[in-house]
């Protein structure tokens, strides 16, 4: 299986993930949990069926320690016990603030009130531009069909 489009290859779109990756870097270096960021872009890159990204993302999250059972239950991470008051926080506003088309009012107050319960400012700002970035990296990826698999932990950095 091919990508449409080697986006690592193509002048715009390399150029374009540079930028987007340095904004993740202030996302990266902010005081939002490492674990809490990996999750998040698990659950995003779930929903929008990322094959590339949730294989990133999970390989990533158990080279720094993430355990299996926590991974193999972020998509239903309602019903398990394994995550945090802050984490399941954090993957409710992840789920809708990426599926705001499916939502006539968008973010619900309850889900921004919850989150805000348990993170501050920094960490706020943190998250909202993590769920938008995992976001824009899904859309290209899904657009390309980028085929997932082969990711090696570690090989963009």
């Amino acid at each position: 299986m091919e990508a449409r489009l080697n986006l690592f290859g193509n002048q715009v779109a390399t150029k374009a993930g540079k930028h987007i990756n340095a904004a993740g870097k202030a996302v990266t270096d902010s005081t939002l949990p490492a674990a809490t960021q990996e999750l998040v872009k698990i659950r995003a890159s779930q929903i929008n069926g990322c094959g590339f990204c949730t294989d990133m993302h999970t390989k990533d999250a158990t080279e720094a320690g993430e355990t299996p059972i926590r991974l193999n239950l972020v998509a239903a991470w309602r019903e398990a016990k394994v995550f945090t008051d802050a984490e399941r926080a954090a993957l409710e506003l992840t789920e809708q603030g990426t599926r705001i088309a499916d939502a006539a009012g968008g973010v619900s107050d309850e889900a921004w009130v919850n989150a805000a319960k348990h993170y501050d400012e920094e960490q706020l700002g943190a998250l909202v531009t993590l769920i938008a970035l995992i976001n824009a990296y899904n859309r290209m990826n899904v657009i390309v069909q980028q085929p997932a698999g082969d990711y090696q932990p570690g090989q963009f950095g």
